[in-house]
């Protein structure tokens, strides 16, 4: 395990459920470090690796990218803000059960969960309207159904495995909404 005392939150939800304009709020305010594990893995595709490759044809399948390699990229990044951040918000992560309990032995336990509870019209919706700026590939339709069934069938064990610290937020409401009720909870957290 790593020696950070920094607060470290999960933000979970959906694709295009918010998390990312959430995790920006928070940045602002609170000066923590936000890691998109899906920013982690882009850059890592962008680089041309044997790695990079071999992650473009698993995120194309719409399907989870080994815990290896997410976790080594998410301890790269924390060891390389830790002097420089109060905290960090690590955004999309974990995928399943199994990826929180690796972070928690190899990096630290979490100190909360906030979760963007979405429905899919809604995500599928703004989905399509990122893509129209994105140019993500996996903004397209089908590869979305497949990254919304990935999330259903391994959030829920999540959820359920960290209960006492998941703040489940409504994400069908304004983006400043959702950060005035993450406010009351990270209030708590940072005080």
């Amino acid at each position: 395990m790593c020696e950070i005392s920094l607060p470290t939150v999960w933000i979970l939800g959906g694709p295009g459920s918010g998390k990312g304009t959430l995790c920006d709020k928070i940045v602002a305010k609170y000066g923590f470090t936000h890691i998109s594990t899906g920013d982690l893995l882009r850059d890592e595709v962008n680089t041309g690796s044997e790695r990079g490759q071999e992650l473009v044809k698993i995120m194309k399948e719409g399907a989870l990218v080994p815990t290896s390699v997410v976790m080594e990229l998410l301890k790269e990044k924390i060891k390389s803000k830790v002097a420089t951040s109060k905290g960090f918000l690590i955004d999309g992560y974990p995928r399943e059960k199994k990826q929180g309990e690796e972070f928690e032995t190899a990096i630290k336990p979490v100190d909360m969960v906030l979760y963007l509870e979405s429905k899919d019209e809604t995500m599928v919706q703004r989905l399509l309207k990122r893509a129209e700026t994105s140019g993500r590939s996996d903004d397209n339709m089908e590869t979305i159904k497949k990254r919304l069934q990935t999330f259903h069938d391994n959030n829920d064990p999540i959820i359920e495995a960290y209960k006492c610290k998941v703040v489940i937020i409504s994400a069908e409401q304004s983006p400043e909404a959702v950060f005035a009720e993450a406010e009351k909870k990270l209030d708590t957290l940072v005080a």
